[in-house]
């Protein structure tokens, strides 16, 4: 799961990071209106962290920025502004949940993991496709009920077919997706077939169908024949 940090304090900021990198997060960060602008309109994130008060701009057009480009990106509003129209407006324009500074990180990280299984898992915490079921909180995969061992990028790369299930996912996409700012995309992606075949083949093994789609020129697709 990908999380985009908008926030100007340079302590603040490595802070949230670093914690949510050790809650196995993929974690981007920036720290100004424009930067967050340009990664906003780029890429898709399960979550953004976003500080109202930027030292080039308002927070609150950012939400309007997604609105308007018709993203769905979960949005945890945080500001050292306790006051009630800002939380009423940044929830209007579209946030999903508002955290006052100071706030403890483990309260940001809960409610982070709440935004993402509103979002993507229809609030659950378990994910079920065909005889795979993956239980998000413990990062488990079983297969017709038997556990599966696999590594935490195949975890990773695998809950992201099923959640965009029958849809054809780019291999820039999928990259950019599982490696973030720390994944240079114009080099090849031999390291994204690799997980793959291997996710194809731990899957095969345990007994599941041969769900994954080669799609020529385009990518891949997880679905049923």
């Amino acid at each position: 799961m990908k999380i985009l940090i908008i926030e100007d304090e340079p302590s603040l900021n490595k802070s949230m990071a670093d914690y949510l990198n050790a809650q196995q997060y993929i974690v981007e960060t920036v720290g100004n209106y424009e930067d967050a602008l340009e990664k906003i309109e780029c890429y898709h994130y399960d979550c953004i962290v976003l500080d109202l008060t930027l030292p080039d701009g308002n927070g609150l057009h950012l939400l309007e920025a997604l609105k308007k480009n018709f993203k769905t990106d979960g949005v945890i509003i945080i500001s050292a502004r306790n006051q009630l129209d800002d939380k009423i407006t940044g929830l209007q324009l579209g946030a999903d949940d508002y955290l006052t500074k100071p706030f403890h990180l483990s309260e940001l990280s809960v409610r982070i993991a709440a935004i993402i299984r509103r979002k993507n898992l229809q609030g659950s915490n378990i994910l079920n496709f065909e005889e795979i079921r993956l239980e998000v909180e413990c990062k488990t995969v079983f297969v017709s009920g038997k556990e599966i061992i696999i590594t935490k990028k195949e975890y990773d790369l695998l809950l992201y077919f099923i959640i965009n299930k029958n849809k054809v996912l780019s291999k820039n996409a999928i990259a950019e997706h599982l490696w973030g700012d720390d994944m240079d995309l114009a080099d090849n992606y031999d390291f994204i077939y690799t997980h793959i075949k291997n996710i194809r083949r731990k899957l095969l093994q345990a007994g599941a169908g041969d769900y994954i789609r080669s799609v020529y020129a385009m990518g891949y697709k997880f679905a049923k024949q």
